[in-house]
């Protein structure tokens, strides 16, 4: 698979590491990006993270705008000028710096969303509303009742 998809939680160890789960860790192998690119995300109390496929879309965006114009300049900066690029250990472990933890309100375990070309990080405890809000909004763009699971 090329993507991300599903979701985990894994626990933070003692040193403030966690597991990126091995689904998100073989894509990210496969993708060729040495280590994990982190942003805020623009959407939600988490961080975006992926590789070079990421990287591609943020790139592909922003070739589309004005190079020396404000808002060109403005969206740099929050996709590149506040990111971080978290290293990789050999156990598959990354370190969550104290910015990303304030930002997402990760404390002792740590939610991994799958979004395709990208994933969340995030506090487990927004993970269920952050599901239930995303199955109803696509249910409703798809024309379809939520949570009904009847195809009607």
């Amino acid at each position: 698979m090329r993507g991300f998809v599903s979701n985990f939680t894994n626990k933070l160890d003692a040193k403030g590491r966690v597991s990126i789960p091995a689904p998100f860790r073989a894509v990210l192998a496969g993708d060729g990006f040495d280590g994990l690119y982190c942003f805020p995300s623009p959407h939600a109390p988490a961080i975006d993270a992926g590789g070079n496929r990421l990287l591609e879309k943020i790139e592909g965006l922003l070739e589309g705008m004005q190079p020396l114009s404000a808002d060109y300049d403005r969206l740099s900066t929050a996709l590149y000028g506040a990111s971080e690029i978290l290293k990789i250990d050999g156990e598959g472990r990354i370190m969550l710096s104290d910015k990303i933890r304030a930002y997402t309100g990760i404390t002792t375990q740590a939610a991994f969303v799958g979004l395709g070309f990208k994933f969340q990080i995030m506090a487990p405890e927004r993970l269920s509303g952050q599901l239930e809000d995303g199955k109803s909004r696509a249910f409703g763009m798809l024309g379809g009742g939520a949570g009904r699971g009847d195809g009607r």
